[in-house]
């Protein structure tokens, strides 16, 4: 690990050098200038959430390590390093870790490159066993698989996990080190009953199990299911997501054969917000070329008063669905682009999903629709959930969706709310220029330094 005068000379450098020309531009709060007290230069590795920047800037807002001293700074660049750097869930104390270049969370504590037959070493499970074992011809669909090669699927799986999944403790900042291609491909930061985090500037790719389940019971042909989100909050409060991109580059759905005639889905979420998380703000992301992006509330029966998330200025590209799918909480979306052109074999089903009385206020959004999809589709719901929008575009023209949806379905949106978003900084009345400038601002990369 650097030394503590190192670390604080490469602070010094590591400055967000905000343009007076993007200001002016009213590229908005999280773009570039990310502090309710921006100056002409700040750090960004001590960054917080400025004032009023949606849910997770309410209260005490979020502020993750700002606070860490020398000896809880890291610069990591290997698996074990972030390990290391992230610690005992338990130790509360403000870190700060950045993250330099590409860390592979399939690697051992050497370095040392694993492959999924790496995981199912020793535990006795085989796909070609497991195949046979739960043929649906033979073992029916009524009940979920049990039996020796489920057990031998759950422990290669745990052991998988094991080392994938990264624990993050409360009042933590991740950052990407701008200019090296930050990020983590087939991991999982598990942010779980911890509150005040920030994860900044990475690319997160290809988070893959190695072991989905087989479950004949979900829907009419059953399906596979796999284990890890790329960022997943479960009962987290007050986190911040902000300038990352995520994609299933590396492996996509395409490369996915078939069992049982149901694809063998090897990814689930993106960034996945569940277990009564709450006061959350994703903003400048980019999500791309995925199937299950984005799930606010793991359940219907999610209890109320928690899963309030704002999502603005966010990029959608080659998203199938969940973007995001809603339950319960109170979901402002702001001045995001969706484009649903089909892409790397990504087909759209529907963008905003408002289910289990959600109250969802989609406000000032951009979608790029081809003339294959009708603007029906871009809206789902159980018949109970709301979306209240305004200014709306779709290819340019103000759209009302929750009325074009509804005109072709039973189960119908609502097209009012239970409450008013306050906390909007950064909020474009404008929004037809919004595909251009989210193609420059959003996602891992852009932020730089000095």
């Amino acid at each position: 690990m650097a030394s503590a005068s190192h670390r604080r000379s490469l602070r010094k450098r590591r400055v967000l050098v905000v343009s007076a020309a993007v200001v002016a531009a009213g590229v908005g709060a999280g773009a570039l200038v990310l502090s309710a007290n921006a100056t002409s230069a700040v750090d960004l590795y001590h960054q917080t959430l400025a004032a009023k920047d949606g849910w997770a800037s309410s209260g005490s807002g979020t502020t993750g390590g700002a606070k860490a001293d020398a000896a809880h700074t890291f610069t990591v660049t290997t698996r074990a390093q972030l390990v290391k750097a992230l610690g005992s869930v338990s130790d509360t104390a403000p870190r700060i870790i950045e993250v330099k270049g590409t860390i592979d969370a399939n690697t051992d504590d050497s370095g040392k490159k694993l492959t999924c037959a790496d995981y199912a070493a020793g535990t006795g499970y085989s796909l070609t066993a497991y195949l046979k074992a739960f043929d649906p011809s033979a073992y029916g669909r009524a009940k979920l698989p049990s039996g020796t090669q489920e057990s031998a699927r759950a422990a290669a799986q745990k052991k998988q996990a094991a080392n994938i999944v990264f624990k993050v403790p409360a009042n933590t900042t991740i950052v990407g080190v701008p200019g090296t291609k930050a990020g983590i491909t087939g991991g999982m930061l598990q942010i779980q009953k911890v509150g005040n985090v920030i994860v900044r500037n990475l690319t997160f790719a290809d988070t893959e199990d190695c072991f989905p389940q087989w479950d004949p019971t979900d829907g009419d042909d059953g399906n596979w299911n796999s284990e890890y989100d790329s960022v997943t909050l479960r009962g987290a409060t007050h986190v911040w997501a902000d300038h990352n991109t995520f994609t299933d580059a590396g492996h996509l759905d395409s490369a996915n054969p078939k069992y049982y005639g149901r694809e063998y889905q090897v990814h689930d979420g993106e960034l996945d917000i569940t277990k009564s998380s709450d006061l959350v703000t994703v903003e400048h992301n980019q999500f791309t070329s995925h199937d299950k992006t984005m799930l606010i509330g793991s359940s219907d029966s999610e209890p109320g008063g928690k899963l309030r998330v704002t999502l603005h200025h966010n990029l959608w590209k080659g998203v199938v669905q969940r973007a995001p799918l809603t339950r319960v909480g109170q979901v402002h979306l702001y001045n995001n682009v969706y484009d649903v052109t089909p892409f790397n074999g990504y087909n759209l089903q529907y963008s905003i999903n408002s289910r289990a009385r959600a109250q969802v206020v989609a406000q000032n959004n951009y979608w790029t629709v081809p003339g294959s999809i009708k603007l029906s589709k871009l809206l789902s719901g159980d018949g109970t959930g709301s979306v209240a929008g305004t200014g709306n575009l779709v290819n340019g023209t103000t759209t009302d969706l929750v009325a074009a949806y509804n005109a072709a379905n039973s189960k119908k949106i609502k097209p009012t709310v239970n409450w008013t978003p306050t906390l909007t900084a950064g909020l474009e009345s404008s929004t037809k220029n919004l595909p251009t400038e989210l193609a420059k601002t959003a996602g891992a990369g852009v932020l730089t330094a000095s």
